[in-house]
C-alpha cells in the first residue's frame, strides 16, 4: 500500500502563523548550544511564557521572570556546556528538544542533566515549556 507524504499546512490567523517552522525551532536550538541561555529567553519566548520542570508546579512571572531564573542560575556556574541529543521534533505547534546540560559550578560542584523540553509554540514564540527529566541521575 503506497501511502502519500504528509502534507502540513500553516494555518494563518490574522497574518501571524501558530506553528513555528523547522528553520525557526534550529535558531532558537543554536542560540541554546551557543550558551546564550537567557538570550534565548528573551529572543524566543513570548511575554506570558511559563516553564515547568517535571511534575513541579509551573513557574509564573512571563519572559522576564524567567530570564532572571536563568541569570541566576549562569552566575552560580563557572561554565555550561549544552548539547543536543535528540530533535527537534515538531508537530504542528509542539515542539520536543532532547539536550544535555554539563555545569561547573563556581563552588567546584558538577551537575549533568539530560532532559526532553516540551515545547508549545504560538506563532514563532514559545508559550509554554515542561522539562521532563529523572532528578535521581542528575550527575557530575
Amino acid at each position: 500500500m503506497d501511502r502519500a507524504a504528509p502534507t502540513y499546512i500553516y494555518i494563518v490567523l490574522a497574518g501571524v502563523t501558530i506553528m513555528p517552522s523547522k528553520a525557526t525551532v534550529d535558531a532558537f536550538i543554536a542560540q541554546v548550544i551557543s550558551g546564550d541561555h537567557v538570550g534565548a529567553i528573551r529572543d524566543w519566548y513570548h511575554d506570558d511564557a511559563w516553564m515547568q520542570e517535571n511534575q513541579a508546579p509551573p513557574r509564573q512571572g512571563g519572559r522576564e521572570a524567567l530570564m532572571k531564573q536563568e541569570a541566576a542560575m549562569m552566575a552560580r556556574s563557572q561554565s555550561v556546556t549544552t548539547e543536543l541529543l535528540g530533535g527537534p521534533l515538531i508537530e504542528g505547534d509542539q515542539v520536543a528538544v532532547r539536550w544535555r546540560f554539563s555545569f561547573v559550578f563556581k563552588d567546584g560542584g558538577k551537575m549533568q542533566q539530560e532532559e526532553v523540553a516540551w515545547q508549545t509554540w504560538r506563532g514563532d514564540k514559545i508559550a509554554t515549556e515542561t522539562f521532563f527529566y529523572d532528578p535521581t541521575r542528575r550527575g557530575g
